[in-house]
């Protein structure tokens, strides 16, 4: 069925495509947002651990047009993160559209429009088929879409609990409890700590070399590069001061990457470790360090050292994949086939033929709120 058109069509009712949103409502351009969730933000919303704050100082946080309240403080924390989100929907009047997957978009060269193509999931009949088309299709959908577990040779055949980190919420019923997280990112880093601080006996899996840094250490190397200071002296400080504060990780198991902190994050969006206590639990022992996982065999874990440990619960910190490539057709241009834009930063946010992109710049909210911008000048521009 054939719906009224917007000007503008943006999927994904994240933090990105809300602030697309916004931008453009306060031009008066007509929009919507389809989302596949049953709510805007979900990922925040349902799918994050209890303990989470914001990593990065609040003012690099902000979405358009709406600062943070001054009461808040500066690493905003999950709950009063979610109040500013509904605040911002409340202040634009965004509404987006929930239960819409989309199953693909194409361009018509004839009508010149996005003609996108969607599964409606939210009634109790079997799911409708619906078809919107507007002039610009915006991609908010995310880095973080779909959820990623490798596959464990004999994972099948474990007893205990396993669970993506997007199921986690708070180790409070895992005191006395022998549990592994796989994946040293800032989610894993924090789960460790957080089933660590109830009592859980901790260990993680840190697989690959890993930059950590303190929050005072990130703001500074943040407040540098605002300030022109070249990126190659302020990560070559920011190593430095890792080095002398939190000294030698090798021997607690955990390697440093020959690239800079900011540099890595920026190429293949690994963002250093911001340490909120957990390096001082590795240090004194009370999470352990393991290499790899070779298989498993019941309650067994065995590493690529040849050492196996028995565990009662599993978490899988291992990210997520983009869903682009599955619905997103004819773009040759902007994206690539991992979801990430081909055009390199600051021009990584246009396409062809009215196509464009926010949030994956690989610079978190700040740079989403960049790209909503550049996103409602632009579409301004053309009309």
């Amino acid at each position: 069925m054939e719906k009224q058109e917007p000007v503008a069509i943006i999927v994904g009712a994240g933090p990105s495509g809300l602030a697309v949103a916004a931008c453009l409502n306060r031009l008066s351009i007509p929009n919507i947002i389809l989302e596949r969730e049953d709510c805007f933000a979900s990922l925040w919303k349902k799918k994050s651990y209890d303990r989470l704050h914001l990593h990065l100082p609040k003012q690099y946080c902000e979405l358009p047009h709406m600062p943070f309240p001054t009461r808040f403080p500066t690493y905003v924390p999950k709950k009063l993160f979610l109040q500013y989100l509904d605040d911002y929907v409340s202040r634009f009047n965004i509404s987006p559209m929930y239960r819409k997957l989309v199953e693909s978009a194409s361009h018509d060269g004839v009508t010149e429009r996005w003609r996108v193509r969607v599964r409606n999931t939210g009634g109790s009949e079997e799911a409708q088929v619906e078809e919107y088309s507007g002039r610009f299709l915006v991609v908010a959908s995310g880095e973080t879409s779909d959820v990623f577990v490798p596959e464990v040779k004999g994972l099948d055949s474990f007893g205990g609990e396993v669970m993506h980190s997007t199921k986690y919420k708070c180790g409070e019923k895992y005191s006395g409890k022998r549990a592994l997280v796989v994946g040293s990112g800032n989610s894993g880093m924090e789960i460790a700590l957080d089933l660590s601080l109830h009592g859980a006996d901790t260990s993680i899996v840190v697989r690959s070399p890993r930059h950590i840094l303190s929050r005072e250490m990130l703001y500074m190397g943040l407040e540098m590069l605002k300030y022109g200071i070249p990126l190659p002296t302020t990560e070559s400080l920011l190593v430095l001061l890792s080095k002398l504060w939190y000294g030698d990780l090798t021997k607690y198991g955990i390697q440093r990457p020959q690239e800079g902190p900011l540099s890595l994050k920026v190429k293949y969006g690994k963002y250093p470790v911001v340490d909120v206590g957990t390096y001082k639990k590795i240090k004194s022992g009370q999470i352990q360090v393991l290499p790899a996982i070779a298989s498993i065999r019941g309650n067994e874990v065995e590493f690529e050292n040849g050492n196996s440990h028995p565990f009662d619960a599993i978490v899988f910190a291992t990210g997520f994949k983009r869903s682009t490539h599955k619905w997103l057709k004819g773009d040759n241009y902007l994206l690539n086939e991992d979801g990430i834009p081909k055009p390199s930063f600051p021009n990584h946010w246009k396409g062809e033929n009215g196509l464009y992109c926010a949030g994956l710049s690989r610079r978190g909210f700040y740079g989403a709120a960049m790209d909503a911008q550049n996103i409602a000048n632009d579409i301004k521009t053309s009309l």
